[in-house]
């Protein structure tokens, strides 16, 4: 049996998989996240998501390694997590009363024997349209320190960033950072042996 190693220091990714009843060895990486320009936002957190499970994995001779990115975008514009107070709030102005997407990027990698057996990688998109937000909204949210860790500066399980959220299209996970209908699907498809032991009866 493989060991299940989840590549990501965000706590919310960590409690989806408690929620989904998954045993994970939680194992940050190290790698800094280069935001390239060139790349689409679903290709860069592909690749950002393979650079994390690939730095991880290099510590493994077997395991199954899962990582995770995610990126906000409004009008053509990555956003990643905020840098200080006024970044977060600079963001949060800028979604404010419209649309923007969240891109979440997924990794799958199969290690045996110290060799890459198998990758998958694979993004899930979903629109998310803000209200209005006025200062109290923007200013309470951030003396929170809620936002700091979060890409766009939000998050939409937060017991106040909840509130910013108008409606959404798409898979509601990939907000929170991990699509996890989609992981599912490929985990069936794609790694039949760990859905197996993942799942059995």
């Amino acid at each position: 049996m493989l060991p299940f190693i989840l590549a990501s220091a965000s706590p919310r990714r960590k409690q989806l998989f408690k929620m989904m009843n998954i045993p994970v060895t939680v194992q940050p990486s190290g790698i800094e996240e280069v935001m390239d320009k060139n790349l689409s936002p679903g290709e860069l957190v592909c690749r950002l998501a393979h650079q994390k499970g690939a730095d991880v994995a290099a510590g493994y001779s077997n395991a199954f390694i899962i990582s995770a990115d995610t990126v906000v975008v409004h009008q053509h514009d990555v956003l990643g997590k905020p840098s200080d107070k006024q970044g977060a709030r600079d963001m949060l102005r800028r979604l404010s009363g419209d649309t923007h997407d969240v891109f979440s990027g997924v990794c799958l990698i199969n290690i045996r024997d110290g060799e890459e057996v198998k990758t998958v990688t694979f993004f899930e998109r979903t629109k998310v349209t803000f209200s209005a937000l006025d200062t109290f909204d923007i200013d309470y949210y951030i003396n929170t320190n809620s936002p700091m860790d979060k890409a766009g500066a939000y998050g939409i399980q937060d017991n106040f960033g909840r509130f910013f959220v108008k409606k959404i299209e798409g898979d509601y996970y990939t907000v929170v950072g991990f699509p996890v209908h989609s992981f599912y699907q490929h985990l069936k498809r794609d790694f039949r042996d760990q859905f197996n032991q993942m799942f059995s009866l």
